[in-house]
Protein backbone atom coordinates (compact mmCIF):
# COMPACT_ATOMS: atom_id res chain seq x y z
CA UNK A 1 0.00 0.00 0.00
CA UNK A 2 1.28 3.48 -0.88
CA UNK A 3 1.58 5.51 2.33
CA UNK A 4 3.18 8.58 0.74
CA UNK A 5 1.39 11.66 2.11
CA UNK A 6 -0.64 13.63 -0.43
CA UNK A 7 0.29 17.28 -0.76
CA UNK A 8 -2.67 19.70 -0.70
CA UNK A 9 -1.03 21.51 -3.63
CA UNK A 10 -1.80 18.54 -5.88
CA UNK A 11 -5.51 18.50 -4.98
CA UNK A 12 -6.52 21.95 -6.24
CA UNK A 13 -5.97 24.11 -9.29
CA UNK A 14 -5.38 27.50 -7.72
CA UNK A 15 -3.20 29.98 -9.58
CA UNK A 16 0.44 28.94 -9.72
CA UNK A 17 3.48 30.83 -10.90
CA UNK A 18 4.79 29.97 -14.37
CA UNK A 19 8.42 29.43 -13.46
CA UNK A 20 9.09 26.76 -16.07
CA UNK A 21 9.09 22.98 -15.72
CA UNK A 22 12.19 20.88 -15.04
CA UNK A 23 13.48 19.67 -18.45
CA UNK A 24 15.00 16.64 -16.71
CA UNK A 25 11.91 15.73 -14.70
CA UNK A 26 11.62 11.97 -14.16
CA UNK A 27 8.56 10.11 -15.48
CA UNK A 28 7.21 13.17 -17.30
CA UNK A 29 4.18 12.06 -19.32
CA UNK A 30 1.29 13.64 -21.18
CA UNK A 31 -1.38 15.13 -18.92
CA UNK A 32 -5.13 14.43 -19.14
CA UNK A 33 -5.64 18.03 -20.32
CA UNK A 34 -3.19 17.51 -23.19
CA UNK A 35 -5.04 14.34 -24.21
CA UNK A 36 -8.38 16.17 -24.11
CA UNK A 37 -6.89 18.97 -26.19
CA UNK A 38 -5.73 16.42 -28.78
CA UNK A 39 -9.29 15.15 -29.33
CA UNK A 40 -10.28 18.39 -31.04
CA UNK A 41 -7.53 17.80 -33.58
CA UNK A 42 -9.00 14.41 -34.41
CA UNK A 43 -12.09 16.32 -35.55
CA UNK A 44 -10.03 18.78 -37.56
CA UNK A 45 -8.10 15.97 -39.27
CA UNK A 46 -11.35 14.21 -40.08
CA UNK A 47 -12.72 17.29 -41.85
CA UNK A 48 -9.45 17.85 -43.72
CA UNK A 49 -9.14 14.22 -44.87
CA UNK A 50 -12.77 14.12 -45.97
CA UNK A 51 -12.45 17.28 -48.08
CA UNK A 52 -9.14 16.05 -49.47
CA UNK A 53 -10.66 12.73 -50.53
CA UNK A 54 -13.69 14.41 -52.09
CA UNK A 55 -11.52 16.75 -54.19
CA UNK A 56 -9.23 13.93 -55.31
CA UNK A 57 -12.16 11.71 -56.25
CA UNK A 58 -13.56 14.54 -58.41
CA UNK A 59 -10.20 14.91 -60.15
CA UNK A 60 -9.44 18.35 -58.70
CA UNK A 61 -5.85 17.48 -57.86
CA UNK A 62 -4.50 21.03 -57.55
CA UNK A 63 -7.31 22.17 -55.28
CA UNK A 64 -6.96 19.01 -53.20
CA UNK A 65 -3.22 19.45 -52.66
CA UNK A 66 -3.37 23.20 -51.99
CA UNK A 67 -6.33 22.98 -49.65
CA UNK A 68 -5.03 19.96 -47.78
CA UNK A 69 -1.54 21.44 -47.47
CA UNK A 70 -2.88 24.71 -46.11
CA UNK A 71 -5.25 22.96 -43.72
CA UNK A 72 -2.64 20.48 -42.50
CA UNK A 73 -0.12 23.20 -41.74
CA UNK A 74 -2.67 25.23 -39.77
CA UNK A 75 -3.78 22.18 -37.78
CA UNK A 76 -0.28 20.87 -37.08
CA UNK A 77 1.16 24.28 -36.29
CA UNK A 78 -1.56 25.11 -33.80
CA UNK A 79 -0.97 21.80 -32.03
CA UNK A 80 2.81 22.21 -32.08
CA UNK A 81 2.74 25.65 -30.48
CA UNK A 82 0.52 24.54 -27.61
CA UNK A 83 2.43 21.31 -27.02
CA UNK A 84 5.90 22.87 -26.79
CA UNK A 85 4.59 25.63 -24.54
CA UNK A 86 2.85 23.08 -22.33
CA UNK A 87 6.03 21.03 -22.08
CA UNK A 88 7.85 24.09 -20.74
CA UNK A 89 5.19 25.97 -18.73
CA UNK A 90 2.28 23.71 -17.87
CA UNK A 91 1.08 24.93 -14.46
CA UNK A 92 -2.25 23.07 -14.64
CA UNK A 93 -3.95 25.86 -12.71
CA UNK A 94 -7.43 27.12 -13.53
CA UNK A 95 -6.09 29.89 -15.77
CA UNK A 96 -4.04 27.47 -17.86
CA UNK A 97 -7.01 25.11 -18.13
CA UNK A 98 -9.50 27.77 -19.23
CA UNK A 99 -7.13 29.27 -21.79
CA UNK A 100 -6.60 25.77 -23.17
CA UNK A 101 -10.38 25.41 -23.48
CA UNK A 102 -10.43 28.62 -25.55
CA UNK A 103 -7.81 27.09 -27.83
CA UNK A 104 -9.95 23.98 -28.21
CA UNK A 105 -12.85 26.16 -29.31
CA UNK A 106 -10.55 27.72 -31.88
CA UNK A 107 -9.65 24.28 -33.26
CA UNK A 108 -13.32 23.43 -33.75
CA UNK A 109 -14.00 26.75 -35.49
CA UNK A 110 -11.04 26.09 -37.77
CA UNK A 111 -12.42 22.64 -38.61
CA UNK A 112 -15.83 24.07 -39.50
CA UNK A 113 -14.21 26.46 -41.96
CA UNK A 114 -12.33 23.77 -43.91
CA UNK A 115 -15.14 22.81 -46.38
CA UNK A 116 -15.63 26.46 -47.37
CA UNK A 117 -11.89 26.91 -47.89
CA UNK A 118 -11.62 23.82 -50.12
CA UNK A 119 -14.66 24.88 -52.14
CA UNK A 120 -13.25 28.35 -52.75
CA UNK A 121 -9.98 26.91 -54.10
CA UNK A 122 -11.90 24.61 -56.45
CA UNK A 123 -13.90 27.54 -57.83
CA UNK A 124 -10.64 29.48 -58.28
CA UNK A 125 -11.91 33.04 -57.79
CA UNK A 126 -10.92 33.96 -54.26
CA UNK A 127 -9.74 32.12 -51.17
CA UNK A 128 -12.55 31.98 -48.64
CA UNK A 129 -10.69 30.98 -45.50
CA UNK A 130 -12.37 33.50 -43.18
CA UNK A 131 -13.93 30.97 -40.79
CA UNK A 132 -10.85 28.79 -40.80
CA UNK A 133 -8.54 31.74 -40.10
CA UNK A 134 -10.92 33.00 -37.42
CA UNK A 135 -10.53 29.72 -35.55
CA UNK A 136 -6.77 29.90 -36.00
CA UNK A 137 -6.65 33.46 -34.66
CA UNK A 138 -8.70 32.44 -31.60
CA UNK A 139 -6.11 29.77 -30.82
CA UNK A 140 -3.19 32.10 -31.39
CA UNK A 141 -4.57 34.95 -29.29
CA UNK A 142 -4.91 32.50 -26.43
CA UNK A 143 -1.31 31.46 -27.07
CA UNK A 144 -0.16 35.11 -26.92
CA UNK A 145 -1.81 35.40 -23.52
CA UNK A 146 0.06 32.32 -22.32
CA UNK A 147 3.43 33.64 -23.49
CA UNK A 148 2.84 37.06 -21.94
CA UNK A 149 1.93 35.40 -18.67
CA UNK A 150 5.11 33.32 -18.79
CA UNK A 151 7.16 36.42 -19.61
CA UNK A 152 5.79 38.17 -16.55
CA UNK A 153 6.24 35.27 -14.15
CA UNK A 154 9.55 33.84 -15.43
CA UNK A 155 11.94 36.82 -15.56
CA UNK A 156 14.93 34.60 -16.42
CA UNK A 157 13.33 33.74 -19.77
CA UNK A 158 11.43 36.98 -20.25
CA UNK A 159 13.10 37.78 -23.60
CA UNK A 160 12.36 34.31 -24.94
CA UNK A 161 8.68 34.49 -24.04
CA UNK A 162 8.27 38.04 -25.37
CA UNK A 163 9.88 37.02 -28.66
CA UNK A 164 7.30 34.27 -29.03
CA UNK A 165 4.49 36.72 -28.23
CA UNK A 166 5.73 39.31 -30.73
CA UNK A 167 6.24 36.80 -33.55
CA UNK A 168 2.77 35.33 -33.06
CA UNK A 169 1.21 38.82 -32.89
CA UNK A 170 2.83 39.93 -36.16
CA UNK A 171 1.60 36.81 -37.92
CA UNK A 172 -1.91 37.24 -36.54
CA UNK A 173 -2.15 40.77 -37.94
CA UNK A 174 -1.48 39.27 -41.35
CA UNK A 175 -4.08 36.53 -40.89
CA UNK A 176 -6.70 39.07 -39.81
CA UNK A 177 -5.98 41.12 -42.93
CA UNK A 178 -6.73 37.99 -44.95
CA UNK A 179 -10.14 37.83 -43.31
CA UNK A 180 -10.98 41.50 -43.91
CA UNK A 181 -9.64 41.88 -47.47
CA UNK A 182 -11.03 39.87 -50.40
CA UNK A 183 -7.81 38.76 -52.13
CA UNK A 184 -7.60 36.52 -55.17
CA UNK A 185 -6.52 32.91 -54.62
CA UNK A 186 -3.02 33.62 -55.96
CA UNK A 187 -2.53 36.73 -53.77
CA UNK A 188 -3.90 34.94 -50.72
CA UNK A 189 -1.51 32.04 -51.22
CA UNK A 190 1.49 34.36 -51.57
CA UNK A 191 0.50 36.20 -48.39
CA UNK A 192 -0.07 32.87 -46.64
CA UNK A 193 3.44 31.68 -47.54
CA UNK A 194 4.93 34.87 -46.09
CA UNK A 195 2.93 34.47 -42.90
CA UNK A 196 3.89 30.81 -42.63
CA UNK A 197 7.56 31.75 -42.85
CA UNK A 198 7.05 34.26 -40.04
CA UNK A 199 5.34 31.57 -37.98
CA UNK A 200 8.20 29.12 -38.55
CA UNK A 201 10.92 31.67 -37.88
CA UNK A 202 9.44 32.86 -34.57
CA UNK A 203 10.35 29.79 -32.48
CA UNK A 204 13.82 29.57 -34.04
CA UNK A 205 14.59 33.16 -33.05
CA UNK A 206 13.06 32.81 -29.61
CA UNK A 207 14.79 29.55 -28.67
CA UNK A 208 18.13 31.07 -29.60
CA UNK A 209 17.84 33.53 -26.72
CA UNK A 210 18.82 32.82 -23.11
CA UNK A 211 19.03 29.05 -23.69
CA UNK A 212 15.39 28.88 -24.81
CA UNK A 213 12.46 27.35 -22.95
CA UNK A 214 12.68 24.37 -20.55
CA UNK A 215 10.83 21.83 -22.71
CA UNK A 216 11.18 18.16 -21.84
CA UNK A 217 12.68 15.90 -24.55
CA UNK A 218 10.95 12.64 -23.63
CA UNK A 219 7.67 14.43 -22.97
CA UNK A 220 7.76 15.99 -26.45
CA UNK A 221 8.62 12.65 -28.06
CA UNK A 222 5.58 11.13 -26.37
CA UNK A 223 3.36 14.08 -27.33
CA UNK A 224 4.26 13.74 -31.01
CA UNK A 225 3.73 9.99 -30.92
CA UNK A 226 0.25 10.54 -29.49
CA UNK A 227 -0.42 13.13 -32.19
CA UNK A 228 0.62 10.53 -34.78
CA UNK A 229 -1.91 8.10 -33.30
CA UNK A 230 -4.61 10.78 -33.65
CA UNK A 231 -3.61 11.06 -37.33
CA UNK A 232 -3.60 7.27 -37.74
CA UNK A 233 -7.24 7.36 -36.71
CA UNK A 234 -7.96 8.62 -40.23
CA UNK A 235 -6.55 5.36 -41.54
CA UNK A 236 -9.15 3.52 -39.50
CA UNK A 237 -11.89 5.85 -40.76
CA UNK A 238 -10.72 5.35 -44.35
CA UNK A 239 -10.66 1.59 -43.86
CA UNK A 240 -14.21 1.55 -42.54
CA UNK A 241 -15.38 3.73 -45.45
CA UNK A 242 -13.74 1.44 -48.01
CA UNK A 243 -14.97 -1.72 -46.32
CA UNK A 244 -18.47 -0.29 -46.12
CA UNK A 245 -18.36 0.54 -49.83
CA UNK A 246 -17.38 -3.02 -50.74
CA UNK A 247 -20.06 -4.57 -48.53
CA UNK A 248 -22.69 -2.18 -49.87
CA UNK A 249 -21.82 -2.95 -53.49
CA UNK A 250 -20.95 -6.65 -53.32
CA UNK A 251 -21.89 -7.96 -49.89
CA UNK A 252 -19.53 -9.85 -47.60
CA UNK A 253 -17.06 -11.52 -49.93
CA UNK A 254 -13.33 -11.98 -50.49
CA UNK A 255 -12.90 -8.35 -51.58
CA UNK A 256 -14.41 -7.16 -48.31
CA UNK A 257 -11.95 -9.27 -46.37
CA UNK A 258 -9.02 -8.02 -48.44
CA UNK A 259 -10.03 -4.37 -48.02
CA UNK A 260 -10.39 -4.78 -44.27
CA UNK A 261 -6.99 -6.46 -44.03
CA UNK A 262 -5.33 -3.90 -46.32
CA UNK A 263 -6.58 -0.80 -44.50
CA UNK A 264 -5.95 -2.15 -41.03
CA UNK A 265 -2.57 -3.61 -41.97
CA UNK A 266 -1.47 -0.39 -43.63
CA UNK A 267 -2.42 1.70 -40.60
CA UNK A 268 -0.81 -0.79 -38.23
CA UNK A 269 2.37 -0.92 -40.30
CA UNK A 270 2.70 2.87 -40.34
CA UNK A 271 2.23 2.91 -36.56
CA UNK A 272 4.96 0.29 -36.15
CA UNK A 273 7.38 2.19 -38.38
CA UNK A 274 6.77 5.52 -36.62
CA UNK A 275 7.80 4.13 -33.25
CA UNK A 276 11.19 3.07 -34.60
CA UNK A 277 12.40 6.67 -34.36
CA UNK A 278 14.66 7.12 -31.28
CA UNK A 279 13.28 10.62 -30.74
CA UNK A 280 13.30 11.01 -26.96
CA UNK A 281 16.78 9.62 -26.42
CA UNK A 282 18.35 11.74 -29.17
CA UNK A 283 16.56 14.98 -28.25
CA UNK A 284 17.55 14.56 -24.62
CA UNK A 285 21.21 14.46 -25.63
CA UNK A 286 20.97 16.92 -28.55
CA UNK A 287 18.37 19.62 -27.92
CA UNK A 288 19.65 21.55 -30.94
CA UNK A 289 18.11 18.94 -33.25
CA UNK A 290 14.59 19.75 -32.09
CA UNK A 291 13.66 22.19 -34.86
CA UNK A 292 14.26 19.93 -37.84
CA UNK A 293 12.74 17.05 -35.88
CA UNK A 294 9.66 19.05 -34.84
CA UNK A 295 9.08 20.63 -38.23
CA UNK A 296 9.79 17.37 -40.04
CA UNK A 297 7.06 15.70 -38.01
CA UNK A 298 4.52 17.91 -39.79
CA UNK A 299 5.36 16.12 -43.04
CA UNK A 300 4.97 12.75 -41.35
CA UNK A 301 1.65 13.61 -39.70
CA UNK A 302 0.29 15.13 -42.91
CA UNK A 303 1.25 12.01 -44.87
CA UNK A 304 -0.49 9.80 -42.32
CA UNK A 305 -3.73 11.79 -42.58
CA UNK A 306 -3.44 11.87 -46.38
CA UNK A 307 -3.17 8.06 -46.41
CA UNK A 308 -6.51 7.89 -44.60
CA UNK A 309 -7.92 10.25 -47.20
CA UNK A 310 -6.52 8.01 -49.94
CA UNK A 311 -8.33 5.01 -48.50
CA UNK A 312 -11.51 7.08 -48.58
CA UNK A 313 -10.86 7.80 -52.28
CA UNK A 314 -10.74 4.04 -52.80
CA UNK A 315 -14.18 3.85 -51.22
CA UNK A 316 -15.51 6.41 -53.69
CA UNK A 317 -13.97 4.42 -56.54
CA UNK A 318 -15.52 1.13 -55.42
CA UNK A 319 -18.91 2.85 -55.10
CA UNK A 320 -18.53 4.24 -58.65
CA UNK A 321 -18.70 7.77 -57.24
CA UNK A 322 -15.18 8.76 -58.28
CA UNK A 323 -14.37 10.58 -61.49
CA UNK A 324 -10.83 9.22 -61.67
CA UNK A 325 -9.34 5.95 -62.88
CA UNK A 326 -7.88 3.03 -60.91
CA UNK A 327 -4.28 4.29 -61.16
CA UNK A 328 -5.12 7.72 -59.72
CA UNK A 329 -7.17 6.01 -57.03
CA UNK A 330 -4.28 3.77 -56.05
CA UNK A 331 -1.81 6.66 -56.05
CA UNK A 332 -4.08 8.59 -53.67
CA UNK A 333 -3.07 6.05 -51.01
CA UNK A 334 0.34 4.93 -52.28
CA UNK A 335 1.93 8.37 -52.64
CA UNK A 336 1.23 9.45 -49.02
CA UNK A 337 2.60 6.12 -47.80
CA UNK A 338 5.77 6.68 -49.82
CA UNK A 339 6.11 10.23 -48.46
CA UNK A 340 5.61 8.94 -44.93
CA UNK A 341 8.31 6.28 -45.26
CA UNK A 342 10.72 8.66 -46.97
CA UNK A 343 10.24 11.26 -44.22
CA UNK A 344 10.77 8.63 -41.52
CA UNK A 345 14.07 7.52 -43.04
CA UNK A 346 15.22 11.12 -43.56
CA UNK A 347 14.36 12.07 -39.99
CA UNK A 348 16.02 8.93 -38.64
CA UNK A 349 19.23 9.80 -40.46
CA UNK A 350 19.08 13.38 -39.17
CA UNK A 351 18.65 12.19 -35.59
CA UNK A 352 21.35 9.51 -35.43
CA UNK A 353 23.71 11.19 -37.94
CA UNK A 354 24.83 7.84 -39.24
CA UNK A 355 24.22 6.44 -42.72
CA UNK A 356 23.14 2.80 -42.74
CA UNK A 357 23.67 1.03 -46.10
CA UNK A 358 21.05 -1.50 -45.02
CA UNK A 359 18.45 1.25 -45.47
CA UNK A 360 19.18 1.33 -49.20
CA UNK A 361 17.96 -2.24 -49.47
CA UNK A 362 14.86 -1.48 -47.41
CA UNK A 363 14.04 1.56 -49.52
CA UNK A 364 14.63 -0.42 -52.71
CA UNK A 365 12.28 -3.12 -51.45
CA UNK A 366 9.67 -0.50 -50.57
CA UNK A 367 9.96 1.11 -54.01
CA UNK A 368 9.53 -2.32 -55.62
CA UNK A 369 6.32 -2.91 -53.65
CA UNK A 370 4.87 0.47 -54.67
CA UNK A 371 5.87 -0.14 -58.29
CA UNK A 372 4.17 -3.54 -58.20
CA UNK A 373 0.98 -1.92 -56.90
CA UNK A 374 1.07 0.63 -59.73
CA UNK A 375 1.60 -2.10 -62.33
CA UNK A 376 -1.30 -4.06 -60.86
CA UNK A 377 -3.58 -1.02 -61.08
CA UNK A 378 -2.55 -0.42 -64.70
CA UNK A 379 -3.24 -4.07 -65.50
CA UNK A 380 -6.79 -3.78 -64.17
CA UNK A 381 -6.26 -5.87 -61.04
CA UNK A 382 -9.04 -5.51 -58.49
CA UNK A 383 -8.62 -2.47 -56.23
CA UNK A 384 -8.77 -4.61 -53.09
CA UNK A 385 -5.75 -6.60 -54.28
CA UNK A 386 -3.90 -3.38 -55.18
CA UNK A 387 -4.46 -2.09 -51.64
CA UNK A 388 -3.12 -5.34 -50.22
CA UNK A 389 0.10 -4.75 -52.18
CA UNK A 390 0.37 -1.17 -50.89
CA UNK A 391 -0.05 -2.54 -47.38
CA UNK A 392 3.25 -4.39 -47.81
CA UNK A 393 5.23 -1.14 -48.27
CA UNK A 394 5.66 -0.35 -44.55
CA UNK A 395 5.94 -4.09 -43.87
CA UNK A 396 9.30 -4.09 -45.67
CA UNK A 397 10.71 -1.66 -43.10
CA UNK A 398 9.09 -3.46 -40.17
CA UNK A 399 10.55 -6.83 -41.15
CA UNK A 400 13.96 -5.34 -41.93
CA UNK A 401 14.10 -3.50 -38.63
CA UNK A 402 13.02 -6.48 -36.53
CA UNK A 403 15.49 -8.82 -38.24
CA UNK A 404 18.56 -6.60 -38.46
CA UNK A 405 17.87 -2.88 -38.29
CA UNK A 406 17.38 -2.76 -34.53
CA UNK A 407 20.99 -3.88 -34.04
CA UNK A 408 22.24 -1.11 -36.30
CA UNK A 409 20.20 1.43 -34.36
CA UNK A 410 21.57 0.17 -31.04
CA UNK A 411 25.12 0.58 -32.36
CA UNK A 412 24.40 4.10 -33.59
CA UNK A 413 22.87 5.14 -30.27
CA UNK A 414 25.72 3.57 -28.29
CA UNK A 415 28.25 5.49 -30.36
CA UNK A 416 26.32 8.72 -29.92
CA UNK A 417 26.21 8.34 -26.15
CA UNK A 418 29.93 7.57 -25.72
CA UNK A 419 31.81 10.56 -24.19
CA UNK A 420 33.66 12.48 -26.88
CA UNK A 421 32.00 10.51 -29.66
CA UNK A 422 31.66 12.21 -33.01
CA UNK A 423 28.06 12.05 -34.30
CA UNK A 424 27.79 9.45 -37.03
CA UNK A 425 30.97 7.62 -36.02
CA UNK A 426 31.34 4.49 -33.91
Amino acid sequence: MNTTPVSPETLHHHVRRMAGRDPHEVHRVATPLELLFDLTFATAFSFAASQFAHSLADGHYGAALLGFGFASFAICWAWINFSWFSSAYDTDDWIFRLVTMVQMIGVLVLAIGLPRMFASIEHGQHLDNSVMVLGYVIMRLAMIFQWLRAARQDPVRRRVCLTYAVAISVAQIGWVIQILVDFSVATSLVLAVILLLIELAGPMIAEGRDDGTPWHAHHMAERYSLFAIIALGEGVVGTVATLSAVVEAQGWNLDAALVGIAGTGLTFGMWWVYYMLPSGQILHAHRDRSFVWGYGQMVIITAIVATGGGLHVAAYFIEDKAHIGPLATLLAAAVPVAVFLGAIYALYYYLVRRFDPFHIWLLAGTAAVVALAVIAALAGVDMAVCLIIVMLAPAVTVIGYEMLGHRHQAEALAGDERPGAIPGKV
